[in-house]
């Protein structure tokens, strides 16, 4: 099994057993492949929920750039509703998972293709 692979499978293991979602592996690995090598990287691979900059660099780069997503349609509150899935508590926040959380959230599936 690849580094990919195992990793694919520990976000699927997040969304199942923190967040209660049965993931939709196909999108799951193309969402996790858009992320690049950033799911190498300890401090890139994660989200910190509590730091701004963070956050304003998943509603930009990820939201408006990669997807075309205009301000106006609440990212703010999206990203919070996501984060708030995943648990404040939770250290790991994993970008795949993040990412994949909010591409359900606004039914961008079909970017992926």
């Amino acid at each position: 099994m690849s580094k990919r692979d195992e990793l694919i499978e520990k976000y699927a293991g997040d969304l199942k057993n923190k967040i209660g979602v049965t993931p939709d592996m196909d999108l799951l690995r193309k969402v996790t492949i858009g992320c690049g090598p950033s799911i190498y990287n300890r401090d890139a691979s994660t989200v910190s929920g509590s730091d701004q900059s963070e956050l304003d660099t998943v509603k930009n780069n990820f939201l408006i750039k990669k997807h075309g997503l205009s301000a106006s349609q609440d990212l703010d509150g999206a990203i919070a509703s996501v984060m708030e899935k995943y648990g404040k508590s939770e250290r790991n926040k994993y970008r795949a998972v993040v990412y994949y959380l909010l591409t359900k959230h606004f039914g961008l599936e079909g970017n992926y293709k």
